[in-house]
């Protein structure tokens, strides 16, 4: 089991700290992105800032599913679905995604998310991995309330996929994707595809 937390941390400047061996456990703790290592979709170790990212304790996390993280749990298996092909033939996946506060003051709360994982085994993609988190709300909040398809079209439409790309990716038709798209539209009172993409941009 990994030690608690050390609350001492060394001085970088200190020549004798320097050349003591890397605390790599402290480095993983004290990332300034929320880390998560995973077997099979499972968060086995987690470090500070992911905890305060979805207002968690660690012992919260350790040992849940990554479905807890999730708006919804047809998310995180259309997610899973979708990212094994592409981490078995990259290795790495990474994309930005609406993802739910856990607990504390803003429980339940949707937010824009920079999500970037490795697996450790392409041949099998979901066996070990290792997962950063971003939080970007402060540069892009959530302003509407979405459906769990809602979502997956408009984190598309940011990476500027059309229709036809979106349809493929989410096992959808392209015209199913143009009716998420003007849904999307009216509830962000966009006058366009462009504007819609602008204002979720935005935030």
């Amino acid at each position: 089991m990994p030690r608690p937390l050390s609350t001492s941390v060394p001085d970088p400047f200190d020549a004798s700290a320097t050349a003591a061996p890397v605390d790599y456990r402290l480095a993983f703790d004290l990332a300034p992105v929320g880390l998560a290592l995973s077997r099979q979709r499972t968060m086995v170790d987690c470090n500070q800032a992911l905890c305060e990212m979805f207002g968690a304790s660690r012992d919260q996390l350790v040992g849940q599913s990554f479905q807890i993280l999730y708006p919804s749990p047809d998310e995180f298996e259309r997610m899973g679905e979708r990212i094994a092909p592409l981490l078995g033939k990259n290795g790495t996946y990474a994309d930005d995604r609406i993802m739910k506060r856990v607990d504390g003051r803003f429980k339940g709360e949707p937010f824009w998310c920079h999500v970037t994982g490795r697996a450790l085994r392409r041949e099998a993609p979901h066996e070990a991995g290792i997962w950063s988190f971003e939080d970007l709300s402060s540069r892009r909040a959530v302003r509407a309330e979405l459906t769990p398809r809602e979502r997956e079209v408009a984190a598309f439409l940011m990476d500027g996929l059309t229709s036809k790309g979106i349809g493929k990716a989410l096992g959808i038709s392209p015209r199913t994707v143009e009716i998420h798209r003007a849904r999307l539209i009216r509830k962000y009172q966009a006058s366009s595809s462009v504007d819609l993409v602008n204002k979720l941009i935005a935030g």
